[in-house]
């Protein structure tokens, strides 16, 4: 059984739902939703997580920390 995670990204408050192997870190998760992974920060209940960390939470918000445009 794999791993599922939702992804709110800010800003928009888009809600994208990853599902993925038990072993699959953040920077994964972002990669295969084309997300650059070195562009936002990870946060779960306000504490940031690392891009390399192994998947256990099951909402994060993801902040863009660039520009778009």
């Amino acid at each position: 059984m794999g791993l599922k995670c939702r992804f709110c990204l800010i800003p928009g408050h888009e809600i994208v739902e990853y599902t993925g192997r038990e072993e699959s870190t953040y920077e994964e998760a972002l990669l295969s939703l084309g997300i650059n992974p070195d562009t936002v920060l990870i946060l779960h209940r306000g504490k940031s997580l690392p891009q390399d960390s192994v998947i256990e939470e099951d909402e994060v918000e993801i902040i863009s920390t660039c520009s778009r445009g």
